[in-house]
This record gives structure tokens, sequence and C-alpha cells, in this order.
């Protein structure tokens, strides 16, 4: 499995794009005007406080209030308050934590009102950021996250991940990790850590408490709302959080990006630093066939492999897939064996498409339904294990009696929309499919009518569609040639509408 990573920068924009062996998995997208981005840290004040909701409303500086619940104040909210206090009034100029008497921990069953009151200041971290009608989801429970540890200001905990499997090198890292952070400060080890050594941990953590006490530094008489702790740049936050020794290339096309990201990957694995390449020639999404995945994996309806497709709606309470077998038929096998093999097909690809849009929520997705218990299990085992490599924490049920497959997947940014449609050239004001979804059926249509084995197939279709089948080398029909051995008559149709195309056999007749 290779990983790469592509990077096209633009005046205010950047994209990110994930490829695991060539297909695309994840598209990410750093804007100069995303002031709230899940991971930084406000110096804000409480506007109100909702004892209904249990809840208070912060002033971020955001057109709409964040919203902090009680479960989201932290246990440590007391000590946090006081240390807030005594820094922002000068009267506390180390913040090592190592001296400072941490209060009495808040009862996780208390109210809002008894915690927190209006116009008070607190340091709050975004979560999720604003979505739709929605303000940022806000916490008070600080992180700082590093490439190997997370740390947890006013605490005295050592936690691990769950992924990590071993109990011997659970063992090991906890032990490590407690010798080395200071009093005041608890440390979340990340899965990357697995393996590494205590010097690697404590270079990773002293990073960690340098940018604390930069923040710490910003609260003296500072203005309400102020951001003290940004994340770092989408790149290295990207790269801290996905690299591993899987990656075979990053290509970034800006000299001054590519110089940014090669100097953090040489921080993290300078042994990996000779796959960062800069990229000089041209449309970097075009030359890595990006851009046309895009455009065949937003759409309402998403083509998969041997004619079956995905039709994904959404709604405000939920997202729903369909699973559809298309023009897919295999005289060979019975019903039960193809409606797997597409289900199959299927998962793989939703599992794909919940990452590349950051779909979160509830998904329901409705597969083709399946007679035998031992299918269901494996389909169902087989999603699990696509969705592994997902970041986001995320649920799966089994299918219900009616076949559905129920997933919660959490959200924390707003969903990736991209528009997959064009003018219309023969309707003004009118928008149609992007012609590349055209040409992905048409592409489907000759696999089918080649195994009919027609002896010649003309295809009359608008001159736009034909230039882009007939043209360059190795053209689609080229292609087509090469695979099936046959050749394609391409007739270009004035009168025909963009999307419009039919096949004829020899005595021109239309193949339907």
């Amino acid at each position: 499995m290779n990983k790469e990573l592509i990077v096209r920068s633009s005046s205010d924009i950047v994209d990110f794009a994930l490829l695991k062996d060539g297909k695309l998995i994840e598209l990410h997208k750093d804007e100069d005007d995303n002031d709230f981005a899940v991971g930084d840290i406000f110096i804000a004040k409480i506007r109100k406080v909702m004892p209904g909701l249990n809840a208070a409303f912060v002033n971020v500086g955001y057109e709409k209030d964040g919203f902090l619940h009680y479960h989201d104040l932290g246990p440590q909210l007391p000590s946090l308050i006081k240390f807030i206090k005594r820094v922002s009034t000068g009267k506390l100029r180390d913040y090592n934590l190592k001296d400072f008497p941490l209060e009495k921990d808040l009862d996780k069953h208390g109210k809002i009102a008894n915690a927190i009151k209006s116009n008070q200041s607190i340091l709050v971290q975004v979560v999720k950021e604003p979505i739709s009608t929605k303000g940022p989801r806000i916490s008070s429970e600080l992180s700082i996250a590093g490439r190997y540890i997370v740390l947890v200001p006013f605490s005295n905990r050592i936690s691990i991940s769950q992924k990590i499997e071993s109990q011997e090198e659970k063992d090991r890292l906890k032990r490590l990790v407690k010798s080395i952070t200071p009093k005041g400060f608890g440390v979340i080890i990340r899965t990357v850590a697995e393996g590494k050594k205590v010097a690697e941990l404590d270079s990773d953590l002293q990073n960690l408490l340098g940018r604390w006490t930069a923040m710490c530094k910003k609260l003296y008489k500072a203005h309400h709302p102020t951001k003290v702790l940004g994340e770092m740049n989408k790149a290295s936050s990207i790269l801290r959080d996905i690299f591993n020794d899987s990656f075979s290339g990053i290509v970034v096309d800006d000299e001054e990006m590519y110089i940014q990201v090669k100097d953090y990957v040489q921080q993290i694995a300078p042994n990996k630093e000779s796959i960062v390449k800069h990229y000089k020639n041209g449309p970097i999404f075009e030359k890595f066939g990006i851009e046309r995945q895009i455009k065949t994996s937003f759409g309402r309806t998403v083509s998969m492999a041997r004619g079956a497709y995905l039709v994904i709606e959404h709604t405000e309470a939920l997202h729903v897939v369909d699973v559809n077998s298309g023009n897919r038929s295999n005289k060979e096998k019975n019903q039960e064996d193809t409606a797997l093999e597409v289900n199959m097909i299927s998962a793989q690809e939703i599992a794909r498409q919940l990452r590349l849009r950051d779909m979160g929520g509830i998904i329901v997705i409705d597969f083709i339904d399946m007679g035998r218990a031992e299918n269901r299990k494996k389909l169902y085992n087989y999603l699990r294990d696509e969705m592994k490599d997902d970041k986001a924490k995320h649920k799966i049920l089994p299918p219900s009696k009616f076949g559905l497959v129920q997933i919660t997947r959490q959200r924390v940014r707003p969903e990736r929309n991209i528009k997959t449609k064009e003018d219309n050239p023969n309707v003004l004001g009118d928008e149609i499919e992007a012609p590349i979804k055209v040409v992905e059926r048409i592409n489907q249509e000759i696999d089918r009518i080649f195994k009919k084995d027609y002896k010649k197939i003309t295809l009359n279709t608008h001159p736009f569609i034909a230039a882009f089948l007939t043209k360059g080398f190795p053209s689609p029909r080229s292609k087509w040639f090469f695979e099936h051995k046959k050749w394609v008559k391409v007739l270009p149709r004035d009168a025909y509408t963009y999307l419009e195309y039919h096949f004829f056999d020899k005595d021109g007749n239309k193949i339907k």
C-alpha cells in the first residue's frame, strides 16, 4: 500500500489530496479566513448561562456564540479559572504548574450555574467548527496535540491509545512518559508513539510545553476574545496526524509550502525527507488524476466497478446511501453471490466516500438484500475493516431486519461539497452533469455491449463528447480497442443535447 499527499497551493487556499494506491481517499482545504479550526484555543468571556440546557454560550468572536456544555467543562475547570485569573492579572509568571496548587475536581453530575457565571473569563478550545447556522462547539478541557503525545494541563493522568494492542508496549510507553512528564500535566500517548524511544517522546513533550508557555504569555491583560493558540499550519497538522512509513511521496507545487513541509518531515521522520518533491510542470491535480476523481466522486450518483453505483442523498437529519447493482449481471453465479459481490464493492467505496466528503452524523446504508446470515456478517466485518483507517470516531451497527446498516460518524467540520455540474451549452441558465460523468456511463455501456459480441459498433454523441473520446493518445476510444480488440466508430451529432448518446449496430439498429 502506497500513500501520497498532493498539495496544491494558490494565493489564499491550499488543497490537500491524500491518495492510496493512486485513489483519492481524503480531500482537505485550508483557507486563510478560517479562524475557528479544530484545536484553536481562545481567551473568551461567558455571555450567557443556560441552566435549562446545562450549557453556556461563549463569545469567541464568531457571529454566533460558541456552545459550551457542562460535560465539556472538564474536571479541572476550577484549577483552570484560578490559573487564568492569576496569569491575566500578572500575579503568576511561572507557567509550568509544578508549584501551582490544583483545586478540587468538578462534580461530573453538577449544574452549570454552580460552575461558571456570565461575563467570566475562560480558556476554551474549538472541538467542532461552525457548521450551517450553528456557532463552534467548544470545550474548556484543553489539550495540545503533538506528533506522539497530547499534553493535558491541570491533570496527572497518563492515558494511552486503545489501538496499541501489546500490553508490554503499553506498559513500556507509560513508564517512559511518566518519567519525563512534569508535575501538573497529564499526557495522552498516541498510536504513532508505538516503538519510539524516550528521546523522541521527550522532544515532542518539550515542544508542546513550549507552545503552552507561549500561549500563557499572551493571557496577561489580553483582549477578550483573542485566539491565544492556533493549530499549526494545515500541511503540518495533516502530516502530524496521518504520516507513517507507508507514505511513498509528498508532492507540493508551491516553493514556500514545499520548504515548510520538507522542514517538518525532517523533524518527524528524517529518513523520509527525500520523498518530499517540488512539482513545477503545470496543474498538479491534473497530473495525478485528482481533478477527474473529484468530478466523478462528489455527485449524487457515484459509479463503481462492474456497473454498480451508489446514490447518496443528504437530509437535515441524516445521510442515506442506496446501493444499486446497475447493469451488472453474471450468469455464472446465483443472485445471492451477485448481491454479496456488489455489496462488498460498495462497502469499500462507502468507507472512502465518508472520508472523502467528511460526512458526519447519522448515515443509513441500504445494501442489496441477502438471505444468508453468514453473508450479512461477512459484509458487516468487511465494512468495519475498511473503516479502520478512518480517524473520525465512528460506530457501525450490524444490518437490521430490513437489511439497513446504520453508522454514526463524528463531525467536527463542515461536510465537503463540490459542484459536479456545469453550464448547459444547449439551454441558457441551466446546469447539467459534468461531461466526465457521461464518459463514465459510456465506458460502462461499452463493457456491457462488447460482452454481447456485436461485430461493428457506432456511437453517436454530442461533438464535445465525441472530441473528448477521440482526441489525444491514448484516447478513451484507443483504450477500448486495446482492451476489447474491437474498434468503435464515433460520430459527432450537432442535433444531440450535451448528455445524449446512442449506440448502433452494423445494420443501423439502436442498441439498448
